[in-house]
């Protein structure tokens, strides 16, 4: 090899593909050419990657690796490093990993260092730390809420089986428990632990209630979507810390798909089907979306727009499947509405013209 062809080969790009474990990631780096440059292992630690990075990447343009639990922390932390950080969709990047004959770490980042050469890969969205903080916090208020219910069905169900009842929620669940029990130790040893358990788990909810409603007060863009009608508190903070930045959504209609509000097809050549909706993105805010519909459309007393447009789709479609429908248009009347820093509007002059 003479001279100019070692300085070409040495000033040529490197691709890095990163395959995350909690212990060690696997760092696969190639040339421009996808040929191997190194390969081997390193503790999952931004320092040791850097470290690994300066020696055998010097000439670094772009390192990929996938969705993943420690895929926030560890994209922020490169990204700081002032490494050229791409996150690639765990979904899309399995089709290319599904082809290897064996499927070890070292072959995955390999496949992904291949990926972010080429160019043939879709980019997640890593959100900041603030929009993390805020989906943890509901995902922890959701997990609470979870575990009440069921400590409150599994009480409900041992009192059945004496023949017992208790109605109701809240003190008055609890109250209406304790008059059950009176006369009856053999239940009380029984009950008594899980209600300690409901009691302090409810105690735990109250206080991520008052968490969540103080962030939620000092937030403009929460208090601009509970302008919504069904919207509360819940559902502002989880659609907020979901979509971030309006400005990541060219049309408020993407919301939907975004969310897994829109309907799967399959469709190859005389063949075209249409089923559920795809049910990807965010589950508990998809799941909030709908109890928002829902509210809207039963509870909800003041008339609009979007509520009688709603009410229109029940006899046709039935009611969960208009609830869908619904909470795919109040996704894209939110983002719609932060998008023009604008109140929700019961009678926009555009639907008042149709």
């Amino acid at each position: 090899m003479t001279r100019s062809q070692q300085s070409r080969e040495a000033i040529m790009a490197h691709y890095v593909g990163l395959d995350v474990s909690d212990r060690d990631t696997a760092i696969h780096v190639i040339d421009e050419g996808g040929r191997l440059v190194w390969r081997g292992k390193r503790a999952s630690k931004p320092e040791a990657i850097a470290a690994a990075r300066r020696r055998h990447a010097p000439h670094l343009e772009r390192v990929g690796l996938e969705t993943g639990q420690l895929a926030p922390w560890l994209y922020h932390s490169l990204k700081a490093l002032g490494f050229p950080v791409v996150c690639l969709d765990a979904r899309h990047a399995r089709a290319a990993t599904a082809l290897q004959r064996n499927k070890t770490d070292a072959h995955d980042a390999e496949t992904l260092a291949q990926l972010v050469r080429t160019g043939w890969y879709r980019e997640a969205r890593v959100k900041g730390w603030a929009a993390h903080a805020m989906r943890r916090l509901v995902g922890a208020r959701s997990q609470l809420v979870g575990i009440s219910i069921d400590l409150s069905n599994q009480v409900r169900s041992t009192l059945k089986t004496f023949g017992l009842r208790a109605t109701g929620g809240g003190h008055i669940f609890e109250a209406k428990v304790r008059a059950a029990l009176e006369g009856r130790p053999e239940v009380a040893d029984v009950i008594e632990p899980l209600l300690a358990a409901w009691r302090a788990v409810r105690d735990q909810i109250a206080a991520l209630d008052r968490r969540l409603m103080a962030t939620v007060k000092a937030d403009p863009t929460s208090r601009l979507l509970m302008t919504c009608p069904g919207v509360g508190v819940v559902v502002a903070a989880s659609f907020s810390s979901a979509v971030e930045a309006p400005s990541y959504f060219r049309h408020s209609r993407s919301i939907g798909a975004y969310l897994g509000l829109t309907a799967r097809r399959n469709q190859s050549a005389e063949t075209d089907r249409s089923a559920g909706v795809s049910k990807r993105g965010d589950r508990l805010l998809r799941s909030y979306l709908f109890e928002a519909a829902a509210s809207l459309l039963v509870r909800v007393q003041s008339p609009s727009a979007l509520k009688a447009w709603g009410l229109a789709l029940v006899p046709r479609l039935g009611f969960k499947r208009a609830a869908v429908a619904v909470a795919r248009k109040i996704g894209a009347v939110l983002h719609a509405m932060w998008k023009a820093d604008k109140p929700f509007e019961a009678w926009p002059k555009a639907a008042t013209v149709a």
